[in-house]
């Protein structure tokens, strides 16, 4: 079939909308239609080359959609099913995924291949393969997918807001609940409030934190962090830390999540000023790959007993918890229409990132035509 679909051809380009011809799902695979995609910072990454990528491809990891067609050898889908697009698989059977860790899952070593799992492609503009971004391309109005990538909804979630469950709400919800493991009463700091900060927000009021400061550059987001659960906002590293310092009596903040669109080095050691000791810098946001330059204060930091934690997906089982937090917004408890700024057509979507590059959005979402 033919469907169009933004690909990226090399760095520094702007996104391409082109016609692609999709080859139809082999076994484990499923056929879907990609109703809305969720846009997300690192999808521009290999835009600028700080995050390699396997040109030409199709970009998006965060889709949602409805089941076409399924390939042989795949159950517990079937067309017409409701599907939100994980960008970490799940195969449910190797050590990582039976022992509760999905987001770890040994499939995730396919994710920059830019192929399906089994090294082939489906996806083609003439002689020439398109490859596609963390084993899903959901710029693109159908994509053919491995069963380990898609997590079936109930069909009362609007897939608009579904897809934001994808990736970026559960990363930021994840890193505060699970890997910050935010208790109630806790003070907590938020380095960043777009997509995934947004989620570490919600994950830290949902947790029962007491203090919860939101740090980001633009000073209009003040409002809507509040909305999302920050109960104070700083515009910059140094006022946070004096803010902390003022509201904890000089204790300092339980656990900062480091969420900002791309990290750099000398952030470590700020965020790490911000915390008490034996506290948790959460670093969630992804730093250049050719970026080693983390600037960490390593005296203190064994003194003071600090800990400094990665994490990826925010420690989340997909086929879990992607439910779990759709319960949540069903009840009103978490919040995904009030972060989305702006939709879009599929042919917007260079102006798209040019406003969340600029600060307007929280969240972008494209609405595929069909």
């Amino acid at each position: 079939m033919k469907m169009n679909a933004a690909v990226l051809w090399n760095v520094h380009g702007d996104w391409s909308v082109e016609e692609v011809d999709l080859d139809p799902p082999q076994e484990g695979e499923v056929l879907v239609s990609f109703e809305a995609t969720g846009l997300c910072h690192s999808d521009h990454h290999p835009r600028t080359g700080d995050f390699p990528a396997p040109f030409p491809f199709i970009g998006g990891h965060e889709g949602a959609g409805i089941v076409q067609e399924v390939g042989p050898g795949v159950r517990g889908l079937k067309p017409g099913d409701h599907v939100v697009a994980s960008f970490l698989p799940a195969c449910g059977k190797c050590r990582w995924c039976a022992s509760g860790h999905q987001n770890l899952c040994d499939l995730g070593a396919m994710l920059l291949s830019g192929t399906q799992l089994d090294g082939t492609y489906r996806r083609h503009i003439g002689a020439q393969d398109i490859s596609v971004s963390l084993l899903l391309g959901t710029f693109a109005e159908y994509g053919v997918v491995s069963d380990a990538s898609l997590v079936k909804i109930d069909d009362d979630i609007p897939l608009s807001r579904a897809c934001l469950i994808g990736c970026g709400v559960t990363t930021g919800w994840g890193s505060a609940v699970n890997t910050a493991n935010v208790r109630p009463g806790d003070t907590v700091v938020v380095i960043g409030c777009g997509g995934v900060g947004s989620g570490a927000l919600q994950g830290a009021r949902l947790a029962g934190a007491e203090r919860i400061i939101a740090v980001d550059i633009v000073a209009d987001k003040r409002d809507k962090v509040t909305q999302f659960g920050a109960t104070h906002f700083a515009t910059s590293m140094a006022e946070a830390t004096a803010l902390v310092a003022d509201l904890t009596k000089g204790v300092m903040a339980d656990s900062a999540i480091l969420t900002v669109g791309l990290v750099k080095g000398p952030m470590i050691g700020e965020a790490l000023e911000l915390v008490r000791k034996g506290g948790a810098v959460v670093l969630t946001g992804i730093a250049a790959f050719a970026d080693d330059t983390p600037t960490i204060p390593m005296a203190l930091f064994t003194l003071f007993q600090k800990r400094l934690l990665g994490s990826l997906y925010g420690e989340a089982n997909p086929r879990a918890d992607i439910p779990r937090l759709l319960d949540l917004y069903r009840s009103g408890q978490l919040l995904l229409d009030e972060t989305v700024t702006s939709e879009y057509k599929l042919h917007d979507i260079n102006e798209a990132y040019d406003d969340m590059l600029a600060g307007r959005n929280f969240r972008g979402v494209v609405i595929h035509d069909h």
